[in-house]
């Protein structure tokens, strides 16, 4: 018997162009799927789930009343979505603290020293916030990496919630090792 027949059967069964079809389809389903178990965001050898802090600060934000923020969900023990390089993290992430920093200037004394003090402006709508949100990364050997971005000193993070959308930048981050 020969390998391949007049009609291009493999062993006399299999046609060879069903044969490529099905390897082609096989093929194409183990690359959707393992593209898929690794934007999962599950661990991969070398690398472990630990709890992380990040501490954002807020320079800047304008805002009417910033208390109309704090009612609708940016608190303490709040969630919000975070956005870091245009990539969503996978959820909301919890709020742990949140602090509304006060406004002050410099005032230059007849000595020549500098004073800061509260800002007498009545008119000024601007706010200045602390936040530290916690959540859980991948550890890595390059950082921590939060959803599928990594997580660096001076890095913007978008905060979007019901009734607000901005920008913080990273201040500083902790790793709990478990």
């Amino acid at each position: 018997m020969a390998i391949l027949d007049s009609k291009g059967r493999l062993f006399g069964k299999i046609n060879l162009l069903d044969l490529g079809a099905a390897l082609v389809t096989l093929l194409v389903i183990f690359v959707i799927l393992s593209t898929f178990l690794s934007s999962l965001g599950l661990a991969q050898i070398g690398e472990k789930i630990v709890p992380i802090e990040v501490d954002l600060v807020v320079r800047g934000l304008n805002v009417r009343d910033p208390e109309q923020l704090f009612n609708n969900g940016l608190k303490k023990g709040g969630k919000t979505n975070v956005i870091i390089r245009n990539q969503p993290y996978g959820g909301p992430i919890e709020i742990k603290s949140i602090q509304q920093l006060p406004r002050t200037v410099n005032v230059f004394q007849p000595d020549g020293t500098v004073k800061e003090l509260p800002d007498p402006k009545t008119n000024n709508f601007s706010t200045d916030m602390l936040l530290t949100l916690e959540g859980k990364a991948k550890s890595t050997e390059s950082g921590p990496v939060l959803g599928s971005s990594k997580v660096k000193i001076g890095m913007p993070f978008e905060l979007e919630g019901f009734n607000y959308n901005f920008n913080a930048t990273v201040i500083d981050i902790r790793l709990k090792d478990k």
